[in-house]
């Protein structure tokens, strides 16, 4: 695998409680170990070389002091929403790279659809072409899942997703 493949596979990342917080790419993981923010709990199979060392990739790292984590809203972004919708279609279900996927209102903004979280889907090119500015009843088109803000839940969700290619996640995982 290239170097910079590497570097930016997802890392878990634990608080010093055990309790998992976050997804990192390997590149930030390596600085907090670095740094002595963090340790390497599960080392991936991976290394990084400089001129004089070689350094294991970690898999999931733990913070070394608490950090309280307050409760957190996602921000509506592009990202976010392609995330929780697992980058595919709402409408055809076709799982997608993001450069092929579209947000879509589902109430459209011709019809003083709003840009929120319970307003806006992952739709292919194809799907909202096809519903157009009419809404999916109108285009007799339905929702796989109705669009829910980013939660807690979501995220957890999404940790579970990633840790299916990641066995040493799991016993970290215990929700």
């Amino acid at each position: 695998m290239p170097s910079l493949d590497r570097l930016h596979k997802p890392v878990l990342v634990l608080n010093a409680s055990f309790e998992p917080i976050n997804i990192c790419a390997a590149r930030r993981a390596v600085v907090l170990v670095l740094k002595g923010v963090a340790s390497a709990e599960e080392i991936s199979q991976s290394h990084i070389h400089s001129a004089r060392n070689s350094l294991p990739v970690p898999s999931v790292i733990r913070l070394l002091e608490y950090r309280r984590i307050p409760h957190q809203t996602r921000a509506l972004s592009r990202k976010n929403i392609l995330m929780r919708d697992r980058y595919s279609c709402q409408y055809c279900h076709r799982t997608l790279p993001s450069s092929e996927l579209t947000l879509d209102h589902v109430i459209p903004r011709s019809r003083a659809g709003e840009t929120t979280w319970e307003n806006l889907v992952t739709c292919c090119h194809p799907c909202n072409n096809r519903k157009g500015s009419r809404t999916p009843d109108e285009a007799n088109m339905k929702l796989a899942r109705v669009p829910r803000p980013f939660s807690l839940h979501t995220s957890r969700h999404l940790m579970r997703l990633l840790a299916k290619g990641d066995d040493r996640w799991q016993k970290y995982l215990f929700y």
